[in-house]
């Protein structure tokens, strides 16, 4: 890891980048993936999978029968566990409930918003190297909730043309209609565009490496909304002298181990914590099946020691972290002032892990700085706000001149004569 000590205020934009790819490289590949699965719909998507995930695949489709044999599969133990999971995200996204009102904002004038789910939405869980069950969780549960009616589901399946049973599991315990094996970029250009096999949805959720994050803002430019740009995963832990060495060091290591192009930062005002970190940082890798990976990750990764709390916390809204830990002797006074960021984690005893599982909070968040504007997954993300007005005779005959101004005023005619004929009929 590399350690930043007392780092300029100038110096923050440049210490803070993550890592990326070359965009122009990228989307070029992006464009070209996505043309041909517009244009060759399931041929295209096969051969991609053949391509990129080394599989060929006689059907997209998951079966029937592939859900029962995976229901099978999965053990009792990690059935009672995804359960668990999902009551928990299930109570707390079910208090997301939109309860529209109606407001009368003069006599004879009435308007209300009405909350309408989404009816198809696509959700994209990625492969790789683990198997996001969790993520099918955090994605169908809210879907579910809102009352969506398809909610379809793409990722990608081994080189045998499986895909992980405890998936499947989940995506039929949280309420998926149909899954698809295809995964990346060809994944999301399915659901956009639509193919022989996979239908087209009106929005596309999901995290995903920076190829995936591409073809979404891509599709999203006129084809298909996305829930927000999520690409490579990254945690910042803001801890003083009272955290604990070993817990800040295996919060780092959790997110090292998500993928070689994740982040991991410390932000401390202790220097013997930082020195104690990155003994614990030692002695905790070389334990982990993923540690190969980790080691990868740890190269984009920070120490960073800061003089006061207060720097800590400018630097934190800086950066924006997609998930934080704060790790401080007042973490409730600190966490008031935090103001970007996708997810907090408070106290020594709240891990990541905790979000990213079970405790009922959505783990799909803003990467890469955009906690800055964008919102994590909720209920709410699945659903549309349709207003109506109701305006009586009494409302026309208040509100009209005004309108009837307005209109003129901006030179819209008819506009104010919508407004007119009405008022004339109640002379």
């Amino acid at each position: 890891m590399n350690i930043i000590t007392n780092p300029e205020r100038s110096a923050w934009k440049e210490m803070l980048k993550r890592p990326t790819l070359n965009t122009d490289i990228l989307r070029n590949t992006v464009s070209e993936v996505l043309n041909r699965i517009r244009m060759e719909g399931d041929k295209a998507v096969v051969e991609y999978e053949e391509k990129f995930d080394k599989v060929r695949l006689s059907s997209l489709a998951v079966t029937e029968k592939e859900f029962a044999e995976a229901e099978k599969e999965v053990s009792i133990e990690l059935k009672a566990a995804i359960m668990l999971a999902y009551n928990n995200i299930r109570t707390f996204h079910s208090s997301q409930k939109f309860e529209g009102k109606k407001v009368t904002t003069l006599p004879g004038v009435t308007c209300w918003q009405k909350a309408v789910a989404i009816e198809k939405v696509g959700l994209y869980i990625p492969g790789g190297t683990a198997p996001l069950f969790s993520t099918v969780l955090m994605l169908a549960t809210p879907a579910q909730i809102a009352g969506c009616k398809e909610i379809v589901l793409c990722t990608p399946p081994d080189r045998t043309g499986k895909i992980h049973p405890a998936i499947l599991y989940a995506a039929k315990i949280a309420g998926v209609s149909r899954v698809f094996k295809a995964g990346g970029v060809q994944a999301i250009g399915a659901m956009a565009y639509g193919t022989e096999s996979v239908p087209k949805v009106y929005k596309i959720f999901g995290p995903g490496n920076q190829y995936v994050t591409a073809a979404k803002q891509q599709v999203s430019l006129r084809d298909v909304a996305i829930d927000m740009p999520a690409g490579p995963s990254e945690v910042a832990v803001l801890a003083d002298e009272t955290a604990n060495p070993a817990f800040v060091a295996a919060d780092l290591l959790s997110q090292a181990e998500h993928g070689t192009d994740s982040q991991a930062i410390l932000i401390t005002t202790s220097q013997d914590l930082l020195q104690s970190v990155t003994e614990e940082v030692d002695r905790q890798l070389p334990s982990l099946f993923r540690k190969n990976i980790a080691e990868k990750s740890l190269a984009n990764s920070k120490l960073i020691l800061v003089k006061t709390i207060d720097e800590a916390i400018e630097m934190v809204n800086e950066y924006a972290p997609e998930h934080l830990i704060i790790e401080t002797k007042d973490y409730v006074n600190v966490a008031e002032k935090i103001v970007n960021a996708g997810s907090v984690f408070l106290g020594a005893y709240s891990p990541e892990s905790a979000g990213d599982y079970a405790s009922g909070t959505n783990h799909t968040l803003p990467t890469n700085g955009y906690a800055k504007a964008y919102s994590g997954v909720s209920v709410d993300s699945f659903i549309r706000k349709i207003t109506y007005q109701e305006v009586t005779a009494e409302g026309i005959a208040t509100i009209g001149p005004a309108i009837e101004v307005l209109a003129a005023n901006e030179y819209l005619d008819a506009h104010k004569n919508a407004v007119s004929v009405r008022l004339e009929t109640l002379k």
